[in-house]
C-alpha cells in the first residue's frame, strides 16, 4: 500500500455525494434481493452468481466503450489481490457469521468499515492522515448505526464469538480492499475495468467452491421471483454498484467511500418507509441525526467554517 498515491480531497463534491448516496441504495437493495434468492438457493450459490454474472455486463461496458486493459502481469496481479480483498474474502466471511448470528448484530459489525479505514489509511496513505474531525466523524456515524439498528443486537449478541469475529473480518478486509485500491488511479487503470476484472479473480474462486459445496446442479430450478432478484442483485448492487465505487474511490478517497456502510441501513429503512409504508421509530430518526452529524464532521466543510468564523 503506497504512500505515493496521487492526493484525493477530502471533502467530496455534490457529484461524489450523490454517487456515494446512489451506492448505498444499491448495496442496501442487495439485502432485499438476497432475501428473496435464499429461500430457494443456497448462500455461496447465491454469492457466486453476483459475481459470476457481474463479471460479463461489467466486461460489455469495458469492450462498447473501448477502454484501455492492463498489459503487465504485475497488473493483473494486483487486481486479482484487489478481488480477494473486496469480494472473496469479506463475502466468505460475513456469510459465514450471519449464519450464527443476526442481520442486525452483523450489519453494526460491518459498520466498523469506517473505523478499519481510518486506521489504516491513516498508516499508509500520506493524503489520509487522522485528523480530529475525521475520527470523531467515524466515532459518532458507527454510534448512529447502533441506536439506528437498535443496541439490543449487540445485547443479544449470544456467545457466538466466532461468528461476530467473522464479520469483524470482513469489515478489516473491506477496509484494506478501500485502501489496497487506491492504487489503481496511479497505475492508470480505468475503474471500470478494475471493477471488471475484480470481479471476475473473485469468481474464480467462489464459483468452484460454489459447485463443490452447495451442488447447485443438483437443485429444483428457481422460479422467476428469484431469478430475476439474482439478476438485479449481479447487474444493479453489483456492476453498476462497483463503478460508482471505483469512481468515488480514486478520487475521494478510502475513508469517505466507506461512509457508504454506514449510509445503507439508512438507506433500507427509508426505503422501506417510503415503498412499504413502515413508520419510524425515533430511535431510528435519532440515529439517522448522529450519522449526518459524522458525516458532515467527515466532510470538514463545517468544521472549517467554524474555525474560521
Amino acid at each position: 500500500m503506497s504512500a505515493t498515491s496521487p492526493a484525493i480531497h477530502a471533502s467530496m463534491s455534490r457529484a461524489e455525494w450523490a454517487m456515494l448516496i446512489a451506492l448505498s441504495i444499491l448495496w442496501g437493495g442487495s439485502f432485499f434481493f438476497v432475501e428473496v434468492a435464499v429461500a430457494t438457493l443456497p448462500t455461496l450459490t447465491i454469492v457466486a452468481l453476483r459475481v459470476g454474472l457481474a463479471a460479463p455486463v461489467l466486461w460489455a461496458v469495458v469492450a462498447l466503450t473501448g477502454r484501455a486493459l492492463p498489459r503487465t502481469a504485475h497488473d493483473w496481479g494486483q487486481l486479482a489481490i484487489m478481488g480477494v480483498l473486496n469480494n472473496v474474502l469479506p463475502f466468505t466471511l460475513i456469510v459465514t457469521g450471519q449464519q450464527q448470528i443476526a442481520s442486525g448484530l452483523a450489519s453494526i459489525l460491518n459498520a466498523t468499515t469506517p473505523l478499519f479505514a481510518v486506521i489504516f489509511a491513516g498508516l499508509f496513505l500520506m493524503d489520509e492522515r487522522f485528523t480530529a474531525p475525521r475520527v470523531l466523524g467515524v466515532a459518532l456515524g458507527f454510534l448512529g448505526t447502533v441506536v439506528l439498528i437498535g443496541p439490543g443486537a449487540i445485547l443479544n449478541a449470544g456467545n457466538h464469538l466466532g461468528a461476530q469475529l467473522a464479520c469483524l473480518g470482513g469489515a478489516v478486509s473491506y477496509a484494506l480492499a478501500g485502501v489496497f485500491g487506491r492504487r489503481f488511479r496511479r497505475m492508470g487503470i480505468d475503474p471500470v475495468v478494475v471493477a471488471a476484472a475484480q470481479v471476475t479473480t473473485a469468481s474464480l474462486f467462489l464459483i468452484p467452491a460454489a459447485m463443490l459445496i452447495d451442488r447447485p446442479f443438483a437443485l429444483p430450478l428457481p422460479d422467476a421471483r428469484v431469478v430475476a432478484a439474482v439478476v438485479a442483485l449481479a447487474v444493479l448492487s453489483t456492476a453498476l454498484a462497483y463503478i460508482l465505487y471505483f469512481r468515488i474511490l480514486a478520487t475521494a478517497g478510502a475513508t469517505n467511500i466507506l461512509l457508504v456502510t454506514f449510509l445503507i441501513p439508512v438507506s433500507a429503512i427509508l426505503l422501506g418507509t417510503l415503498v412499504l409504508g413502515e413508520a419510524l421509530a425515533p430511535t431510528q430518526i435519532a440515529g439517522m441525526a448522529l450519522i449526518g452529524a459524522g458525516l458532515l464532521a467527515i466532510d470538514g466543510r463545517v468544521w472549517r467554517r467554524l474555525q474560521h468564523s
